[in-house]
């Protein structure tokens, strides 16, 4: 009995991590796992992350998710891609309970909202040109916030793709990283500044369906 308790005891070690090693993650940084064609945007795993300078002490950052929107994609001529996205700033999270619902909070009196009101307008980016180098682009669009339109640039970077398991769906994926920076000004949302600057950092993550 004691034998077989020694025999067995490293198997149950071993399996769960036999189990493991033989997983493999489906999506690779392999350009050549990009498949061409139409897809939607993942809204459960693309954020739009945004950072401000808070009073010169320390970078502050709040975070847009929720988006929709669509990737239109040539892997033989990147250039040509498309991309148009939606993002709810009503659903706009920060780490403070307060700054979010400070916001989103009417102006007193009815007056104008010091950032973007209880029912702001949904934000949406249209790609209107993109210069594809390797696994990197910079992609022009125009952006419209607060009910304002301005052209915005993206660097963009391929960060993955391949085709998620049978029994997860078994959809394509793609996903990029990109970085922009704006003037907070330029769309109207001049609350603060330059105590809390006007340039807003934004970090992207899209991740993208078929």
């Amino acid at each position: 009995m004691r034998r077989m308790l020694l025999i067995a005891l490293p198997l149950a070690v071993a399996t769960p991590i036999l189990a493991q090693q033989a997983m493999q993650k489906p999506g690779s940084a392999n350009p050549a796992a990009v498949t061409g064609g139409a897809y939607k945007i993942d809204p459960n795993h693309t954020l739009v992350t945004w950072t401000v300078d808070h009073l010169g002490f320390t970078p502050y950052t709040g975070i847009f998710g929720s988006a929709t929107g669509s990737l239109t994609l040539d892997p033989k001529n990147p250039s040509a891609a498309k991309v148009d996205v939606t993002i709810p700033v009503s659903k706009v999270t920060t780490a403070s309970e307060g700054l979010t619902a400070h916001l989103l909070r009417p102006g007193k009196d009815g007056g104008k909202p010091d950032f973007f009101g209880p029912s702001p307008a949904d934000a949406h980016f249209v790609s209107t040109k993109v210069m594809a180098k390797g696994q990197a682009a910079t992609i022009t669009g125009n952006l419209t916030l607060n009910g304002v339109t301005k052209p915005v640039t993206l660097e963009a970077k391929f960060y993955g793709a391949g085709k998620m398991p049978a029994a997860m769906g078994g959809q394509e994926n793609i996903g990029f990283t990109a970085t922009a920076t704006i003037k907070r000004s330029d769309f109207g949302v001049t609350m603060g500044i330059p105590l809390v600057s006007d340039e807003v950092k934004l970090n992207i993550a899209a991740a993208f369906l078929k």
